[in-house]
């Protein structure tokens, strides 16, 4: 499997680490549990579920061996009641979620996720959700054959389980063998889709999802050819969307690609990528210097097009202003910047899938 982490490369002797900002991991904020709020519920069961996990001496044990039993249940109703109040215990104890596991409630839990009912379905990607918190779970819930139906839950459930799927399979890639499991299942679209059409939170989990998967090449290819520059650029151009960096630091693990590059030109990413420059917080303009110094790198004609935008002011300002990070970045592309161009070569646009070479 060809993995790529965050690329170091390499510019008239001198190394970047990267579009590799070392604060890239904090701009997003990882799926510690649902976050849909708790099941409306007013049965006596669940009443008396939630008084006995306050008690500290109640038998959990016997409680989820009955709850697992209860998933298989024939009746649709005591399914999603199993379903919900393992939820609740894998959000209850840390210790909980393994011990759901250990009690056989993933392969169960699995099997409603595939269900043709929509809150059966929820109930069950929500319950996975929160036993793969535990990190002795995610070998065992991708082996049980998770990952396919809750990208399956992705592209067709509702809301929640469309968020509480991609956080999911965000936990699952965090084992590096399983991102192009999750690939090749037909993951990468449907988050496409949740990052431009969702609400705050999917668009959130969407973006944090696929900087994970993306660290995978074949991952990539399929993001850009799913249209992924398209809403990438549109939240990088709404700073009320706070949605800035981390659509920016998902775009600095695709920007390696010509055809990455390709897509952001044609997206009018430019214009976004200097603004970002000139007004964005010192992290966002690192990071905005740093993509466009990967995109000019090889490509006479965006460099003509970007000190065309009037990147150099702000460029400039940032050299003597920003940390040294960005300093290094901002000054190797004011360079680039003011080399001469051809007038062949600056009024030609490459194609997608094409690049001119300096």
């Amino acid at each position: 499997m060809e993995t790529e982490v965050q690329s170091n490369f390499t510019y008239m002797g001198r190394t970047f680490t990267g579009l590799g900002i070392n604060e890239s991991s904090s701009a997003f904020s990882d799926c510690n549990s649902d976050r849909s709020g708790e099941f409306p519920t007013t049965s006596s069961q669940s009443r008396r579920l939630l008084i006995a996990c306050a008690s500290d001496n109640y038998n959990s044990d016997e409680l989820i061996q009955q709850l697992v039993s209860d998933l298989e249940s024939n009746s649709m109703d005591v399914q999603k009641q199993a379903a919900m109040e393992i939820r609740l215990l894998a959000k209850n104890k840390p210790e909980n979620p393994l011990k759901i596991a250990r009690a056989g409630a993933i392969k169960p839990l699995i099997s409603l996720i595939s269900s043709t009912d929509l809150q059966l379905q929820e109930y069950g990607v929500t319950a996975v959700l929160n036993l793969s918190l535990c990190d002795e779970n995610k070998e065992l819930i991708a082996e049980s054959g998770a990952i396919k139906p809750l990208v399956r839950a992705l592209k067709i459930g509702n809301s929640t389980a469309k968020e509480n799927s991609a956080c999911a399979l965000l936990r699952l890639s965090q084992i590096e063998e399983n991102k192009i499991a999750i690939g090749r299942s037909g993951a990468i679209p449907p988050l496409v889709n949740l990052l431009e059409a969702g609400n705050f939170r999917g668009k959130k989990d969407a973006s944090t999802a696929l900087f994970c998967l993306c660290t995978v090449k074949e991952n990539k290819i399929r993001a850009v050819e799913a249209g992924v520059m398209k809403p990438l650029v549109e939240l990088m151009a709404d700073f009320s969307s706070n949605m800035v960096d981390k659509s920016a630091f998902v775009m600095s693990v695709l920007i390696s690609m010509v055809e990455a590059r390709a897509a952001v030109v044609e997206e009018g990413g430019i214009p976004v990528l200097v603004e970002i420059v000139e007004v964005g917080s010192q992290r966002q303009k690192e990071i905005a210097a740093a993509i466009l110094l990967q995109l000019c790198e090889d490509s006479v004609s965006y460099r003509t097009m970007v000190a065309r935008e009037g990147a150099i002011p702000p460029l400039v300002a940032l050299s003597q202003s920003g940390t040294n990070g960005a300093k290094q970045k901002a000054e190797t592309l004011i360079g680039l910047l003011r080399q001469p161009r051809s007038g062949n070569a600056a009024a030609t646009t490459p194609a997608r899938g094409s690049d001119v070479s300096f």
